[in-house]
């Protein structure tokens, strides 16, 4: 039903099932948390910023408590992360470039989906399986399976450019939109 995003490199090569297949394998052997960091990474790293922002390390702010992994730590090809957890009331005074939301209140993650709406701040979430309270990537687990769905609304509200082969892969097999 959800696509998976690991290897996306190879995207143009690798059928999507054998993209699927991979990110199981990666799962089973290097463990759920190296999984969601590369994912976590592997959408980064398919995402524009505006060109008043060309640094290429980004902050991100974990706020809630994530679900797949207890550490943070995305895998970007070419790119730095720095990972700094916060508050819901804290992290709106943030400088952050991705808003990673775990579990939280309902209230709160409004309140975050409100602040971040038209700014160049990337969602990600790991508490909307369904994905439709706002965040624009939401990752799901099934067994040893890490995939994610998209957000397209939640996209096009923002300045960020996402690669249309990212879209393809998350909307195409039941992502929201």
């Amino acid at each position: 039903m959800l696509a998976s995003l690991l290897l996306i490199g190879a995207l143009t090569t690798t059928p999507q099932m054998s993209v699927q297949a991979a990110a199981q394998s990666v799962v089973e052997e290097g463990g759920m948390a190296q999984a969601v960091d590369r994912m976590v990474g592997g959408i980064v790293s398919y995402v524009r910023w505006p060109s008043g922002s060309p640094t290429t390390t980004r902050r991100m702010c974990v706020v809630g408590t994530p679900r797949l992994s207890p550490r943070m730590a995305p895998d970007a090809p070419g790119r730095g992360s720095i990972t700094v957890r916060y508050t819901a009331a804290s992290a709106v005074d943030a400088d952050c470039d991705i808003l990673f939301l775990g579990r939280m209140s309902v209230a709160d993650r409004r309140q975050l989906i409100a602040w971040v709406r038209g700014r160049p701040v990337l969602t990600i979430t790991d508490d909307d399986a369904t994905c439709i309270y706002g965040a624009m990537f939401c990752l799901t687990s099934r067994g040893a399976t890490l995939s994610f769905s998209v957000n397209l609304d939640a996209i096009g509200r923002g300045p960020l450019k996402i690669d249309p082969r990212v879209l393809r892969i998350g909307a195409g097999e039941g992502g929201a939109g």
